[in-house]
């Protein structure tokens, strides 16, 4: 019927789409790349693309130097690159049983697997997880310092940051870029069990109209 599969890596289209997401960092950048970008993985294609276009850009003569060190973030919930990259393994065996708040990056077997393990390594990068109960601290952390309403995906970076400082695979001398792929309005909001009412002091009986 002239059909086509849309679905990630499986069309000819969304890595050259991913690719501005690095294009756009080295011009914001003035193409000078951070030394770290962390990346919440689940297809991967982000990360792919990233790659992609930084290697571009460099045989191009656009940027120069050290490239980013490329980190992909997953929850321990479902961590399939993590497993295949602590056991130096160039694909992902499927995850059983994958579950974690952060729906995006819920993805027991990326079709992209060893293009997101060969990014990682070719730019001396590493993979890492995250518990939810980080990702739901870090969340709230960032709302409330920061006044940005991050997706749990995007605040599983923020808790592969902070758990990555403290093991010293990320030095705080590093420049380091976290990517925030959605909008938190897309899942409910936290519950707030303290608040004000601001109208129950109001004697309403003295208001006309």
């Amino acid at each position: 019927m002239g059909w086509f599969d849309i679905s990630t890596l499986k069309e000819p289209y969304r890595i050259e789409g991913k690719k501005t997401m690095g294009l756009e960092l080295a011009e914001q950048m003035n193409w000078k790349l951070p030394d770290v970008i962390i990346y919440p993985t689940g297809g991967g294609t982000g990360l792919i693309g990233m790659v992609k276009a930084f290697n571009e850009l460099q045989e191009i003569g656009w940027i120069y130097g050290k490239r980013p060190r490329m980190v992909a973030v997953q929850s321990e919930g479902c961590a399939p690159i993590v497993k295949a990259y602590d056991e130096k393994k160039e694909v992902a065996e499927y995850w059983e049983n994958a579950e974690t708040v952060a729906a995006g990056i819920r993805i027991p077997a990326a079709v992209g697997d060893f293009l997101i393990l060969r990014g990682i390594r070719e730019t001396n990068g590493f993979a890492t997880s995250v518990s939810d109960q980080s990702i739901i601290s870090a969340r709230e952390e960032v709302a409330e310092k920061e006044g940005v309403l991050l997706c749990p995906e995007g605040a599983a970076t923020y808790a592969a940051y902070l758990k990555e400082i403290k093991s010293g695979r990320i030095s705080p001398k590093e420049s380091v870029v976290l990517f925030n792929c959605a909008t938190g309005l897309k899942y409910p909001m936290p519950e707030v069990n303290n608040f004000i009412d601001c109208n129950k002091d109001i004697d309403y009986s003295s208001l006309e109209g």
